[in-house]
């Protein structure tokens, strides 16, 4: 099996982008069912963790304040899973409820 992580983005700063409260409860419902899916499966390498909103980029600039504020879309989350290759790893993110509000699901894999 490899490791390959999961990264969940989507838009976090449109308002009509946002889910209702009601949404928002279903939303998170899915994610834990997903997420206990993963773990019945062994397919989840680490255990979950959650991650902050804020951020810094460090560049031959400087650092600044991340993530950007000029772009919408924004990291939410990721998780490492266990998979044999892309396209399982795929069928995994094919699950994310990032996706049921536009977002994304960027897969790399460990070597």
């Amino acid at each position: 099996m490899n490791e390959f992580l999961l990264i969940f983005r989507r838009d976090f700063i449109s308002k009509e982008a946002q889910p209702s409260p009601e949404e928002l409860q279903q939303h998170l419902q899915q994610w834990q069912n997903w997420f206990g899916g993963l773990a019945a499966q062994d397919k989840l390498a680490r255990p979950l963790q959650r991650w902050d909103g804020q951020g810094k980029l460090v560049s031959s600039k400087g650092i600044t304040d991340g993530p950007f504020v000029e772009i919408k879309e924004s990291i939410g989350g990721l998780i490492i899973v266990k998979a044999k290759d892309y396209d399982e790893a795929a069928a995994i993110a094919q699950g994310c409820p990032v996706l049921n509000f536009g977002g994304n699901v960027e897969i790399r894999m460990a070597f």
